[in-house]
Parts: structure tokens; C-alpha cells; sequence
């Protein structure tokens, strides 16, 4: 059996981006969403054809993604450098290639200050 304080102590030390990443592929391995406990009890007592709705309309994680890194190439490396844990040659990969995710599954206000930093570097981005 594992060491679970080790275990605990390494996924302290994991950044946000990268909790988000080891959710996804969990959640992957094992076929199941970590927002669905959440989501029930959210719901509690209402009724149940009330509850796809209300995750429908409720997006809580968004994607930022880089359209184009404009002409201010390295300011725009710099701040995906700054927002992610990614080293150098994987943030120039990032802004040179169009529809790359920057961040992923991130709150809104994450998503928007992320947004509001790359296109100040000059970048194209969106949020999805």
C-alpha cells in the first residue's frame, strides 16, 4: 500500500494547472466526474429533471485558448510562461501553434484575467 502522507505531501506541491490536469486523467481512468457529487449536492432536494438544466446552464470551467500570438511573440511567450508551469520551448510551442489550450478547466475569473494578460502581451485569445 502507498505512503499516504508522501502521497499527500506530492499532490501539495502540484500547481493548479496541473490538479486540473491529474483530475481530467483520473477522471478518464476511472469513468466517472469529480463534479457530479458537487452537482448533487447542489441539488438536494429538487427535482430531478431540474438538475441536467441547471448544469447545463451553469458552465464552471473554462478553456483559454490562443488564436494567434500577434506580432509581440515574446511578450506572449513570457506571460503563458508566467500563467502556467510550462518551460520555454513548450510556452513558444504553445503561442506558435493556433487553438492551443493555454489553460484548462479554470474559473472564470481565472479565464479572464489569463485573457485580459495575453492579449495586453498581443496575443489573440479566446475562452470556451
Amino acid at each position: 500500500m502507498a505512503d499516504l502522507d508522501k502521497l499527500v505531501e506530492e499532490l501539495s506541491s502540484l500547481s493548479v494547472l496541473e490538479a486540473a490536469e491529474l483530475v481530467k486523467k483520473l477522471e478518464e481512468k476511472w469513468g466517472v466526474s469529480a463534479a457530479a457529487p458537487v452537482a448533487v449536492a447542489a441539488v438536494g432536494a429538487a427535482a430531478p429533471a431540474a438538475a441536467p438544466v441547471q448544469e447545463e446552464e451553469e458552465k464552471t470551467e473554462f478553456d483559454v485558448i490562443i488564436k494567434d500570438a500577434g506580432p509581440k511573440k515574446i511578450e506572449v511567450i513570457k506571460t503563458i510562461r508566467q500563467l502556467t508551469s510550462l518551460g520555454l520551448k513548450e510556452a513558444k510551442d504553445v503561442a506558435e501553434t493556433p487553438g492551443s489550450k493555454v489553460l484548462e478547466g479554470v474559473s472564470k475569473e481565472v479565464a479572464n484575467d489569463a485573457k485580459a494578460k495575453l492579449e495586453a502581451a498581443g496575443a489573440v485569445v479566446e475562452i470556451k
